[in-house]
């Protein structure tokens, strides 16, 4: 049930901080072909670059095609896991300080209890791939949903105290990195990665009594797990079995995790 829950209270506060953003998305320094968005929802299109300075989401339904670069600048947000919507991403997706990085929505019916609901359409879900890497550097909120990344997904540092991060149903084809964040819970779960998951110095605020630490449920990961100074600690979830299918080692916090 927490899982359920943690999605409806991402997609909530979202929401939230989007919710008065004016529309205010304008061609970029590359003209027509780049596009910066100030504010509001960006459109379907095919941009070379797109750059978000703003509050900015997607409509439900759009299809958007960057031929290179996602930029989400310090304290913007890139809402993209409120509305389902089809993202293909041919080089990096990166965020800055502050920023909220919120990729990809799926419903219960595709993915069960690890589901992340579209808030504007439920049944709905997204298509999102990432050529290049995902990395957030010092975000306030980073959820990816349902992504495809041929490269590493890093995110470093930064937190918030009333937003979870989910990091679940990924497809990764490298490592994924989780480090240095102090924030209120981390879940991840259900990702296939094509090397290694790192989880380091992470520090938890969660007073939920059923949710002791970082979640790290049924991950499928070629390589190695590797989880140390995770405080409280860790959790293999709720169910009996939620393990995780390691390739190599598990080592530190993690190694009873497999």
């Amino acid at each position: 049930m927490r899982f359920k829950v943690i999605g409806t209270l991402a997609t909530t506060g979202v929401l939230a901080m989007t919710g008065s953003a004016a529309m205010a998305c304008v061609p970029g320094p590359g003209g027509s072909s780049g596009y910066t968005c100030t504010g509001g929802l960006v459109p379907s299109g095919t941009y070379s670059n797109l750059k978000v300075t703003g509050q900015c989401g997607v409509a439900d339904g759009a299809t958007i095609t960057v031929r290179g670069n996602v930029w989400v600048a310090s304290n913007a947000t890139f809402d993209a896991q409120s509305a389902p919507a089809t993202i293909t991403v041919g080089g990096d997706v990166t965020a800055g300080s502050g920023s909220l990085l919120g990729l990809g929505c799926q419903p219960a019916e595709l993915v069960g209890n690890s589901a992340h609901p579209c808030e504007t359409n439920p049944t709905g879900h997204s298509t999102i791939s990432v050529k290049g890497n995902v990395t957030a550097f010092k975000a306030s909120v980073v959820l990816l949903n349902g992504v495809t990344v041929r490269g590493n997904v890093a995110v470093l540092g930064g937190g918030s105290p009333v937003i979870p991060w989910s990091i679940k149903n990924n497809n990764v084809g490298r490592n994924i990195t989780v480090a240095g964040q102090n924030t209120e819970w981390i879940g991840v779960m259900f990702n296939k990665v094509g090397r290694n998951v790192l989880l380091y110095d992470i520090a938890l605020s969660d007073p939920d009594p059923g949710a002791p630490g970082v979640f790290i449920v049924k991950n499928t990961i070629q390589r190695n797990l590797i989880c140390y100074r995770l405080t409280p600690g860790v959790s293999g979830g709720f169910a009996p079995g939620s393990v995780n299918v390691v390739g190599g080692s598990a080592l530190g916090q993690c190694a009873s995790l497999v």
